[in-house]
């Protein structure tokens, strides 16, 4: 029998979650705090431990951090407040199973564990697998650099991220960033510096797009004082400038080959010769290069090389679309709204279920980016205490609605009277504002965002009776 410890400062919770388990046939402990319920894992074998992780004495936290010593075979899942969860981020770092957001459905939770339990039953008992005291610090600082970048996500892709950020970030190692642009490169660029032993650095960025051959070479090599018409001075290059910090080199399929074979020599020899001098200069710095590129297939066309693309590659963390991971379209809509509301002075606190609905069926091409962009926009134009419909652009709308009706109705086959079957649903949808209304027009009317003369004329063109 498989023994389950809930922890949670609420009691209807536990009540919940104690009925529902016992049913599945487990053994199921509970606790009212972390600290009890670090007593009755020393006390007792516990396969899996559902813990808040905001309880006021003792976080779930500090519980998963404290048991990974005293249990450290048992698996946890945190489970964390909506507008909270970045939070959880942090106790991913610190070994946690997974998460799932309140309120939370029976059967995801359910699901959860089953996996759960499956893992632990798979896995062979190693104390190397637990994390030490370094890679909580290390966790704890991916955290904030998280947190302070607007990198937001729980789907599994997302999660798989921030872990390897985690590993890779205390290492010096060349990073390649790839993804379609406005997935967040620089963000997460960013968050790696600020996780890093070169935080207290400086972190410098370029876009190579930006700029033609000559004046790229300037930016990142510097130059000496009369090397060209305007240069009046000596100015270091952005590579000396991230002088034991880090540089990024967005948009690195852009360059062209002579540049190239420029980096490629930097990367290999630590070293360079600003335009116009006569002696080289040494540079520490850590390379991540970005690029929404397929860089392996420009190699096969000639247009990158080969030697230089190993010397990036060394490690790849590939960054999903947005459409890849609908799951974090509420998660960053709110992490945006937070934001902008604050900015703005707002006290918008909220986004309606139809626009959150409208914003999750929507497939954001141009990902993150434009959705912040969307969530700005709508944060500017609001007037009321939740970000409504009518405040996204129509070509969220309409492209959002047309999602949603591809989902609800598929075309039959054969001839199909289009005209018959809208004035159907449309007789259907304004029957159903009526009743909700009780009768009320001008109620009715404000719930399918018509006006009242609008809607009294649909009343009695499709002969509806009210």
């Amino acid at each position: 029998m498989s023994t389950i410890l809930v922890v949670d400062d609420e009691p209807n919770i536990i009540e919940i979650l104690e009925i529902v388990f016992t049913d599945e046939g487990m053994e199921v402990l509970k606790s009212n705090s972390g600290k009890e319920a670090l007593a009755i894992l020393r006390e007792k074998e516990v396969d899996v431990v559902i813990s808040d992780i905001k309880m006021p004495d003792f976080s779930g936290v500090e519980l998963l951090r404290e048991a990974s010593q005293v249990a450290p075979e048992t698996v946890f899942i945190m489970i964390t407040a909506f507008a909270g969860t970045e939070t959880a981020i942090e106790a991913l770092q610190h070994g946690a199973y997974d998460y799932i957001t309140k309120p939370f459905k029976m059967d995801e939770l359910r699901a959860v564990v089953h996996r759960a339990l499956e893992k632990k039953r798979s896995r062979k008992p190693q104390a190397s697998m637990q994390p030490n005291k370094l890679e909580a610090q290390q966790g704890q600082k991916l955290f904030q650099a998280l947190q302070g970048s607007h990198v937001v996500g729980k789907s599994p892709k997302m999660i798989e991220v921030y872990r390897t950020i985690g590993i890779v970030a205390m290492g010096d190692s060349t990073i390649l960033i790839t993804g379609e642009s406005g997935t967040g490169k620089e963000l997460v660029a960013r968050a790696i510096h600020e996780t890093s032993p070169r935080r207290e650095k400086p972190f410098v960025s370029i876009n190579c797009s930006a700029f033609p051959e000559t004046l790229l070479e300037s930016e990142l090599f510097g130059y000496m004082k009369g090397a060209f018409t305007g240069a009046i001075a000596n100015k270091k290059g952005l590579f000396e400038s991230a002088g034991g910090g880090s540089i990024f080199l967005d948009e690195i399929g852009d360059m062209t080959p002579a540049m190239q074979v420029k980096l490629l020599r930097v990367l290999q020899d630590r070293r360079l010769r600003p335009l116009g001098g006569t002696s080289e200069v040494s540079v520490d710095m850590r390379v991540i290069a970005a690029t929404n590129q397929d860089l392996q297939s420009n190699i096969i066309q000639g247009s990158f090389r080969e030697d230089l693309y190993y010397r990036i590659a060394v490690i790849n963390i590939h960054l999903p679309a947005l459409r890849e991971r609908t799951e974090d379209i509420g998660l960053l809509a709110y992490s945006f709204l937070r934001h902008y509301a604050e900015k703005a002075g707002k006290s918008i606190s909220g986004i309606a279920p139809e626009t959150l609905h409208c914003l999750e069926s929507y497939s954001w091409p141009g990902n993150v980016r434009q959705l912040e962009n969307t969530i700005e926009r709508a944060v500017a134009l609001e007037t009321s205490s939740e970000i409504q419909l009518e405040r996204l652009p129509d070509s969220v709308r309409s492209r959002s609605l047309a999602a949603v009706a591809s989902d609800l109705f598929t075309l039959p086959e054969g001839p199909f009277d289009l005209e018959a079957f809208l004035a159907q649903v449309e007789s259907s949808l304004i029957s159903q504002a009526l009743q909700q209304a009780e009768g009320n027009q001008t109620l009715a009317a404000q719930r399918l965002k018509l006006t009242k003369g609008s809607l009294r004329h649909r009343l009695q063109t499709l002969q509806i009776k009210h």
